[in-house]
């Protein structure tokens, strides 16, 4: 909420920048997340159009492109001890290759189909509703849990996540029918609406909350505060930032004049939530290799001419750590 106006989060972007600009990022993820899916689903029982044919875990396009493979399901076959033939190893670098360009995190908020259940229900209703956050485990639990996988997988020898995986479950049930797969999809919702505030996406995924992030580490695409002098304090982006608002703190937004205002934390989804809701269009989308002039921080005392003097009025936290 906005320090000065009370006004509810993103509501100085709407009448700044107007609904569009204001919303732009979240609704080209929805969008994103619906063509994947309505990729998949033109073919099979629906409308029987075969240009992708599979799931998310794997897929076959236009008959003649390289079967792609989800790189952790590969990953966990090789902790098997099942060697994947040639075609779906090529497929798994190409989508491994292509997400470490972009931000591996980018299949958290732009592909990922339980991000509307987490990010567009079940948090939704979590503010509706107003309740606390709960409990909220490391966000290091995570990777655990990833490292669990992988355990289980090469003492089991199978691809251990996959009976379990939600995200496999919900998109192969939006395909061929849910089944059994609604009670794992609820859990989910469930866990993020009265366990654990947005915990499911920042602390316990071992896919895109964990092996994504660490592959997109040094990806290419990027979130700058390049205007961060002109920062308010109003705590939008803190606000909206799904789940990872740590993200935002120094160095980009709250560094010194050495710091970049890029933000390089390989848990950044690249989301562009925090673009939409600043009304002093503090942030924009660029490369790593933004070479921009650094701006100065965000200043914080009413003296200085380049901020308009807010006090700070830090939101909820809403993660095991301080933003």
């Amino acid at each position: 909420m906005s320090a000065d106006a009370k006004l509810p989060v993103g509501r100085e972007a709407i009448i700044e920048k107007g609904w569009w600009q204001a919303h732009k990022f979240l609704v080209l993820r929805r969008l994103s997340q619906a063509f994947f899916l309505g990729l998949f689903m033109l073919g099979g029982p629906w409308f029987g159009i075969w240009w992708v044919k599979g799931n998310l875990s794997g897929s076959l396009t236009f008959d003649f492109l390289p079967p792609l493979t989800d790189p952790f399901i590969t990953v966990q076959m090789l902790a098997a001890r099942h060697w994947p033939e040639t075609t779906a190893l090529i497929g798994a670098v190409i989508v491994a290759v292509a997400y470490a360009l972009i931000g591996g995190r980018v299949y958290c908020s732009w592909v990922c189909p339980i991000n509307p259940v987490t990010d567009g229900g079940a948090h939704w209703l979590h503010d509706k509703l107003g309740l606390q956050k709960g409990w909220q485990p490391k966000r290091s639990t995570r990777y655990w849990v990833m490292g669990m996988v992988l355990a289980v997988s090469a003492l089991g020898g199978t691809v251990a996540w996959e009976l379990v995986n939600p995200i496999s479950m919900l998109h192969r049930g939006l395909i061929f029918g849910m089944g059994a797969a609604w009670t794992f999809v609820a859990a989910v919702f469930l866990f993020d609406l009265f366990v654990s505030r947005r915990g499911w996406c920042g602390h316990l995924c071992p896919v895109g909350g964990a092996f994504y992030g660490l592959l997109g580490a040094r990806s290419i695409l990027r979130v700058s505060a390049t205007k961060r002098a002109d920062c308010d304090d109003c705590m939008d982006c803190f606000a909206v930032c799904p789940p990872e608002m740590h993200v935002i703190t120094p160095p980009a937004l709250r560094g010194t004049d050495e710091d970049t205002p890029l933000i390089l934390s390989a848990d950044c989804t690249n989301c562009g939530r925090c673009v939409d809701v600043c009304a002093p269009d503090v942030f924009r989308f660029t490369t790593r290799f933004d070479e921009t002039p650094r701006p100065p921080p965000r200043a914080r005392h009413a003296g200085n001419p380049n901020t308009n003097p807010r006090p700070v009025a830090r939101p909820e936290t809403t993660t095991g750590d301080n933003p």
